[in-house]
């Protein structure tokens, strides 16, 4: 790819910043936020009501939860979630945001235990502009990362490799969780 004269009809006027563009529109479905506006329609809501392993749920906190990515970038992508529908991370109460950092670093710890990556990514995207697949349920993600694991398909072929079914990696991480409680404040 090259950019465009300025003056190109084909640039619209603008002008050029020296970076190429990536086309993406099917991302579209997480800028404009679809159904899950409404709490009704929040898978987030949802899952909780059915049972671990066909939610994908890994663990269950008093105030907050565990679950599978269901489009991981990576195995063992998972999302730290409140209960509440809330959209904000200043919207969790002070017991909420304990659980909800006790249950990161926990995560962190399992995923460590049983996938041995050599580092994470974690991330919140709050509201829609800034990227929330779903913008009314605050999540956080924990991406566990191995040396070489980038690879072209996702650029090239729109494919992410992913060696382990989703319900298997929730079912290794499950058991390593146990019985495990965080601790009380």
């Amino acid at each position: 790819m090259t950019d465009l004269p300025a003056e190109s009809s084909e640039n619209f006027g603008a002008q050029t910043d020296g970076m190429e563009r990536l086309w993406t529109p099917h991302r579209m479905v997480y800028i404009d936020d679809g159904p899950h506006r409404d709490v009704k329609a929040c898978p987030f809501c949802e899952g909780p009501k059915g049972e671990d392993e066909q939610s994908l749920i890994v663990y269950r906190g008093k105030t907050c939860f565990v679950v599978m990515n269901l489009f991981p970038y990576n195995p063992g992508h998972v999302l730290v979630l409140p209960y509440r529908h809330i959209p904000d991370y200043t919207d969790l109460d002070f017991a909420e945001r304990v659980e909800f950092g006790e249950l990161t670093a926990h995560t962190m710890e399992v995923i460590r235990q049983v996938k041995a990556p050599q580092g994470f990514n974690l991330g919140m995207n709050q509201g829609a502009v800034a990227g929330a697949g779903i913008a009314g349920h605050l999540h956080q993600h924990i991406v566990p990362r191995w040396a070489g694991d980038a690879n072209f398909f996702p650029i090239v072929a729109r494919t992410k490799a992913v060696p382990e079914l989703l319900g298997q990696t929730r079912q290794v991480l499950a058991e390593a969780f146990g019985d495990w409680q965080p601790r009380e404040i």
